[in-house]
């Protein structure tokens, strides 16, 4: 339980360590973070300011849906006043929204409050719209808008007093003119364009009081493209399933401009549905105003015929005897002639079906036959019908084909009837004939001015009564006509929503602030993918497991190769005091024979050797350095050594040779003593081969605390992992910032094979001026035992020394 304690505790140790580490790589650029934050939101700003804002306009209407109660059905209402039989109608909320959205409904829109014209002031920034605030209206027909072969651009500049240059732009066709004043017209190749004063506006902005140049821009596109775009942006949706209401709604950068569509597209639509509604009256209306014109004109004949008579014979009164016999023949005339305008109203019907096969038939203009009144009735709602269909659909429509076959049907089913229907009134004609022939012989005996008398008041009396119903019918088709009720009704006008929906500045801003934080992160991790060297602990803690026993901060060149001195406590003094305190720790007791190597030349293996001697003999201990690297003697120059000839490498050729009268006596501290390389020899290899090595090494132990032994690259010769066999501990040196990250895995290989005795690393080279190292050394990771590692600025350490 204690070992998996504390096993727990490592890990959650280690985690919290690479938490703090990840974290303080990107605090310590947080100028970055900073400046990137600053300009993400001003580009965020910008976008903002540059940008239009759309808005969200909607309104409710109710849509009458006679399956969903959506409006009191018309014909029902009718019935009760006696007029029905006029209208049928019947529509469904599906086929009234394709109708709404329908491009064909959008153009009529666009063409009649001239949305394909759009004006933008030039002289603001960004440019501004100008939405029926336009000084200077232009006008360019739909029809010749719709052949433009490309958007027409017309650059406007108003000058003082009314004037104003204009150019007009279609593709790569350019036309110039001058315009005195206004109203004026411009004919280009693609239309007439006309210019007028906007009346509307405010009195400083017309053209008459511009003071100052104006430059506007306004662009024609073609209105059924507009309309394609107005289409494709309306929403309507159903507000739910159980009612016909409905919610249009429309996004655009202009409220009101939005407004103003939304509304206008339900007038529209009224209109047009009325239209369809109407159609049937509109049609019975000219037919008995066609027969009304007739019947005026016989009757006003009729009517004199009467007065020249009396005023000729004189008369006054008739006898009882023929008045009774004049009343019985008047009755089958007035049959007869009741009979006689049913077969011209049936024959008339069948001249009016000789015409277009859709369109619909006059009804209820008199015709005692309910058969026939129902057949027309049937065909005129299924041509309604029809009609309606094709506004949304095509004639290929199987809907539309069906209906298509059952007109042709019913309108051979009235041809049949009405040809019925005249035979016999044709056989009541000859029986009414027959009557009124009895009578006639009866009337013959009268006098002949009475019987003409009562012949032309006969005729005044049948045209008088026809031309009375003819009127009334035109009375009831009237009143058809006025109560036919729109088939929208707005129940909440179209309003704006106060916010726009796009673009949202509390979006936008965290957006930015998103990539203002996001971007120097994406670079600080893709700069750190990149990089092939390390930097510090960190980064060798994760390359390899061997201790770290120390980190070296940058020397001053200036300060020589020595940097550690007795009676000084400055941060490299106190630096190899740490890495001689662990150091000590991980020797046994009796070894002494420290080897010092690298990987590569460069890397401060010289100067880690001599500083950490150096301070080894601050201790009072006798410490000799010894300069193995036999290849590339360094210690002459390190300690300023003047002879190069004399070193160890005369005791290797030479085992006879006295090998203490080869040290050097350093004059830094009487404890240090220096072994130098000596004269290159020509079997560098060989000569550490030889068992002159351990002799050497052997003496020295006996004659002194502590022996360095300052090696050649490992990775660059095989000398150094020959020496590994006579030392008890191998310091490896990595510098900071030029220390391939590849490298370690020799150093892993090295530890593992156990090529080189008792392995840890020296990390040299860690300029502190560097924020990244601000986290690992403070003064190193032992820095706070002895309460160095303040730091100030921007990595800049200053050291404390607090005596013990």
């Amino acid at each position: 339980m204690v070992e998996e304690r504390k096993e727990k505790t490592g890990v959650q140790s280690e985690e919290q360590i690479n938490i703090q580490e990840i974290l303080f790589r990107y605090l310590i650029h947080w100028p970055w973070f900073v400046v990137s934050v600053i300009v993400c939101v001003a580009l965020a700003w910008g976008y903002l300011r540059l940008t239009t804002p759309v808005y969200n306009i909607s309104a409710t209407v109710l849509i009458k849906d006679e399956k969903k109660g959506g409006g009191a059905n018309m014909s029902s209402e009718l019935e009760k006043m006696g007029l029905n039989g006029f209208v049928s109608s019947s529509s469904n909320i599906e086929n009234e929204i394709e109708v709404l959205k329908s491009r064909t409904l959008a153009r009529e829109v666009v063409s009649s409050l001239g949305l394909f014209v759009t004006y933008m002031d030039e002289d603001k920034f960004p440019n501004k719209e100008l939405y029926r605030t336009s000084p200077v209206l232009v006008s360019l027909t739909p029809q010749e808008a719709d052949r433009l072969p490309q958007t027409m651009e017309i650059d406007m500049l108003l000058q003082p007093a009314g004037a104003m240059d204009v150019q007009v732009k279609v593709g790569k066709k350019e036309y110039r003119k001058h315009l005195e004043k206004l109203p004026a017209v411009f004919p280009t190749d693609e239309g007439t364009v006309a210019f007028f004063a906007n009346n509307d506006t405010l009195s400083s902005l017309r053209p008459e009081s511009v003071t100052t140049e104006r430059h506007i821009t306004a662009y024609i596109n073609r209105p059924f493209a507009v309309a394609k775009g107005y289409a494709g942006s309306l929403l309507i949706t159903p507000t739910s399933k159980a009612t016909s209401v409905v919610t249009v709604s429309l996004k655009n950068s202009n409220t009101q401009r939005g407004k103003d569509y939304i509304d206008k597209l339900l007038e529209m639509y009224n209109i047009n549905a009325n239209n369809d509604k109407n159609e049937v009256a509109q049609r019975t209306g000219e037919f008995i105003d066609e027969r009304i014109d007739i019947i005026s004109k016989e009757l006003g004949s009729t009517e004199r015929d009467l007065e020249n008579f009396k005023r000729s014979a004189g008369i006054t009164d008739l006898t009882s005897e023929a008045q009774i016999a004049l009343t019985g023949n008047a009755e089958y005339e007035k049959k007869r002639v009741e009979n006689q305008t049913q077969i011209n109203l049936v024959m008339d019907l069948k001249k009016y079906l000789q015409g277009s096969e859709y369109e619909v038939l006059p009804a209820n203009v008199g015709l005692q036959d309910a058969g026939v009144a129902g057949a027309i009735d049937r065909y005129n709602e299924m041509v309604a019908e029809r009609k309606r269909l094709l506004r949304t659909s095509t004639e290929s429509n199987p809907a539309i084909v069906n209906l298509t076959t059952s007109i042709r049907a019913m309108r051979s089913n009235i041809q049949t009837t009405l040809d019925a229907t005249l035979k016999g009134l044709e056989i009541t004609k000859a029986d009414l004939i027959r009557e009124a022939s009895r009578y006639s012989r009866r009337i013959s005996d009268a006098p002949t001015q009475e019987r003409q008398f009562v012949s032309i008041a006969r005729q005044q009396e049948i045209k008088s009564g026809l031309y009375l119903m003819l009127l009334q019918k035109r009375e009831e088709n009237a009143i058809v006509l006025a109560a036919i009720a729109n088939n929208a009704k707005i129940i909440d006008e179209a309003q704006a929503d106060s916010t726009p929906i796009s673009p949202k500045r509390m979006t936008i801003y965290l957006a930015a602030l998103v990539f203002g934080i996001g971007i120097p992160v994406g670079v600080i991790y893709l700069i750190g993918l990149t990089k092939f060297k390390i930097e510090g602990r960190a980064d060798v803690e994760k390359l390899t497991s061997l201790p770290v026993v120390g980190d070296i901060p940058l020397a001053d060149e200036k300060m020589g190769a020595i940097a550690v001195f007795e009676n000084q406590n400055n941060l490299m003094s106190e630096t190899f005091r740490n890495v001689r305190t662990n150091l000590q720790f991980m020797l046994e007791n009796g070894k002494n024979v420290i080897l010092v190597t690298s990987t590569v030349s460069g890397e401060g293996k010289s100067f880690i050797s001599a500083n950490l001697a150096i301070s080894l003999s601050l201790l009072g201990k006798k410490v000799v350095i010894v300069g193995l690297d036999i290849r590339k003697p360094g210690l002459n120059k390190v300690f300023n050594l003047p002879k190069k000839e004399y070193g160890i490498t005369q005791f290797l050729t030479n085992s006879t040779v006295n090998l203490m009268d080869l040290v050097h006596h350093s004059d830094i501290n009487k404890n240090l003593y220096i072994l130098p390389g000596g004269t290159v020899p020509p079997n560098p290899t060989e000569l550490l081969a030889r068992d002159g090595l351990e002799k050497a090494v052997e003496i020295l132990r006996k004659n002194f605390d502590y022996v360095i032994l300052d090696t050649a690259p490992v990775g660059m010769v095989t000398d150094t992992l020959l020496i590994g066999r006579v030392a008890d501990l191998s310091v490896y040196v990595c510098r900071a910032d030029y220390t391939r990250k590849t490298e370690f895995t020799l150093i892993n290989e090295l530890a593992e094979n156990n090529k080189l005795p008792n392995l840890c690393i020296v990390i040299n080279g860690l300029d502190l001026q560097k924020k990244k190292y601000g986290y690992y050394y403070g003064y190193g990771k032992y820095g706070k035992y002895y309460g160095y590692g303040k730091h100030y600025g921007y990595g800049e350490y200053k050291i404390k020394y607090k005596a013990n």
